[in-house]
């Protein structure tokens, strides 16, 4: 089984990302890696945070010589930002007990939690009285671990063709025009994304996103956005009808929903085939000598019963306005209870072109994980093996 496990603070040290599962021998390219937690740390409308950091991964295990061992694999994304909080965040009590309400009164404590954030609940639930204690972890920082993670399944991915690109196709009112991101292969939406400081494929709607933006930022609000996510070539089977936490969807939209400040998962037609007749939201059969089974068309979006089609898989998210406002919205001083104005974190304006990155590589992660449970194995080789008697098999029939 391929999993992985995140440790670390917003603010602590680093942000530690294990491993489990991948087969030895795959190449490993660090810099690709260091190129996706670059691109995550981009995009019009980022805060002050992100001129601090410069997000590079470290290997602590796993690797040798460029190539997977087969043992979990240890990476690490160190915060430069943790030398100016050291004191605040510090692991250790102080030397002297008496100093701890000292230090408690000087550690930029959270008590006027956010709407919209995980302060006031995480505070409940884990009987804290500040919510910096649950802002650190839940803060979308963790984020970069997840990056790491799913650029590294990525490159399991790429030895079998298989490529995941996401975009931004809106960013709060403004929509990228569906005809002109209709009429772009997945590489070129890729492409025209990547020179897009909102991750836009189309560059009028770009336009008008980045004046969104601006104008979110001059009156201290945030905004959020929809992320399209497409993975082409896939095999189809991956995934499986027979129990409900094996179904490929299921597991997509799992994952997806859990990154932080996500709040809507559809594939394909998603919520527009509830209002369409079965005829025009279906994908007929077609076959031949060449493709073998395939469908004209790709309305469900690459999967079906559970399983990959063979299709294009269609992802699109919804990234909800960050919750940290510079016109804090009314809240509660916890232990006094008297109204308050929220708290406000260092923040971005709007992090959706992020987004589109995280999206992107939690897919990759997701896909590489059913991937090898259908051809799985010890080594690179044994995978290959697996998945070439798979297509000659599709080939007979």
């Amino acid at each position: 089984m391929l999993r992985y496990l995140t440790a670390g603070e917003s603010h602590g040290p680093g942000l530690v990302t294990i491993v489990e599962g991948l087969p030895a021998g795959i190449p490993v390219d660090l810099e690709a890696i260091n190129r996706d937690l670059e691109r995550r740390q981009g995009g019009y409308g980022r805060g002050g945070r992100q001129k601090i950091e410069r997000d590079r991964v470290r290997v602590l295990g796993g690797i040798r010589h460029g190539r997977t061992l087969g043992s979990p694999v240890a990476l690490l994304v160190e915060n430069r930002d943790w030398a100016n909080w050291q004191d605040i965040m510090s692991p250790l009590p102080p030397d002297d007990p008496a100093e701890l309400e000292t230090r408690r009164a000087q550690s930029r404590r959270v008590t006027r939690p956010r709407p919209g954030h995980a302060d006031l609940v995480g505070s409940l639930k884990y009987a804290h009285d500040d919510a910096r204690n649950v802002l650190e972890r839940a803060s979308a920082r963790e984020t970069a671990a997840r990056v790491a993670a799913g650029s590294l399944a990525r490159q399991l991915l790429r030895q079998f063709g298989i490529e995941v690109v996401g975009h931004v196709v809106a960013i709060g009112p403004v929509e990228a025009d569906p005809a002109v991101l209709g009429a772009l292969s997945p590489q070129e939406l890729a492409d025209r994304a990547e020179a897009s400081p909102v991750r836009c494929a189309d560059p009028a709607a770009s336009a008008r996103m980045v004046a969104e933006i601006d104008a979110a930022r001059a009156e201290g609000d945030s905004l959020g956005g929809i992320i399209e996510v497409i993975a082409t070539g896939l095999p189809p089977g991956l995934g499986s009808h027979v129990h409900w936490d094996r179904r490929l969807d299921g597991a997509l939209a799992g994952a997806l929903m859990s990154i932080q400040a996500m709040k809507g998962v559809e594939i394909g037609l998603g919520f527009e085939a509830a209002r369409r007749r079965g005829s025009a939201v279906h994908d007929p059969i077609a076959w031949s000598p060449e493709r073998g089974y395939f469908r004209t068309s790709n309305r469900a979006g690459g999967t079906e019963g559970g399983m990959s089609t063979g299709m294009p898989l269609v992802i699109r998210v919804a990234q909800k306005p960050i919750a940290t406002l510079y016109r804090p919205l009314p809240t509660v001083e916890m232990g006094t209870h008297q109204p308050a104005e929220a708290s406000v974190e260092r923040s971005d304006v709007c992090a959706v072109p992020a987004g589109a990155v995280i999206c992107e590589c939690v897919t990759a992660f997701e896909l590489a994980r059913f991937f090898l449970e259908k051809f799985g194995g010890d080594s690179l080789e044994e995978v290959r093996r697996a998945y070439d008697g798979y297509l000659a098999y599709l080939r007979t029939r």
